[in-house]
């Protein structure tokens, strides 16, 4: 049995997230949620003649995007790696594509032998939008003080409980998570807020980037008082999925 490891890139505007879900009940009607994880999938269970359960590295939601998400399966195919790259770029929607295929150590899980993640949270400051990356980007349209949110966003460096930053009704039990760097950049009219940690709560970079925003228009105060308040009710909004994007995950 042969343990697999893909690198994808994809673009999840007309997706609901990775994980396959289950059917939805629609005026009556069951309808399936088009997912990246199904999508591929099913392209695999075609290709090898046998089924297939991709494991990611983590769950990304409806509309965010990633540059270098990971997966592993376990297959009985002789088939080359070169080969399923290929087939799978083949067949797949233009909106996902297989940069890597490599066979792995047995023991290797996409999920549990990651030792950290990169994302970038990307936002457009003018007040109109983009035809070539609307779908990548958050639209904000009030100035930004760059050296401002700089400041604030060093507060999350470190080990910290980032309950304040988890969507309210999440399960995960253990809020502590350490945050490795935070790294914010103007690039003309854009701004892209890297961050990279051990983990991620469920939305928790969403989270930090709309309560930046909050703090760079004056709705909150500081993001020292934020994180050590433990509560989402004091921490900003979440920022829409589209400005989101998993730039990649480390082993």
């Amino acid at each position: 049995m042969r343990n697999i490891k893909l690198t994808i890139e994809y673009d999840g505007t007309l997706y609901s997230g990775w994980q396959t879900q289950n059917h939805l009940r629609l005026k009556g009607r069951s309808k399936s949620r088009k997912t990246i994880q199904s999508t591929i999938e099913n392209v695999l269970n075609l290709i090898l003649q046998e089924h297939v359960n991709l494991t990611a590295s983590g769950r990304t939601d409806a509309g965010v995007h990633a540059r270098a998400q990971t997966a592993h399966f376990k297959t009985r195919t002789k088939f080359s790696c070169s080969r399923i790259q290929f087939s799978l770029n083949s067949l797949l929607p233009r909106d996902i594509i297989i940069s890597s295929v490599k066979d792995v150590s047995p023991d290797f899980h996409a999920r549990f032998s990651a030792v950290s993640k990169w994302y970038r949270y990307t936002i457009l400051t003018r007040t109109y939008s983009s035809a070539f990356f609307g779908n990548f980007v958050w639209r904000y349209p009030y100035p930004v003080d760059i050296n401002k949110i700089k400041k604030e966003a060093r507060f999350l460096v470190g080990t910290h409980d980032f309950k304040s930053f988890q969507t309210s009704g999440a399960h995960d039990g253990n809020t502590v998570r350490t945050v490795y760097k935070v790294e914010i950049i103007r690039d003309k009219d854009l701004i892209y807020i890297d961050i990279r940690a051990n983990g991620f709560l469920y939305n928790m970079v969403r989270s930090i980037v709309g309560t930046l925003m909050d703090i760079n228009r004056g709705k909150l105060k500081d993001m020292k008082s934020i994180v050590r308040a433990k509560d989402r009710k004091k921490a900003g909004i979440t920022a829409p999925p589209q400005g989101l994007c998993l730039m990649k995950v480390y082993y």
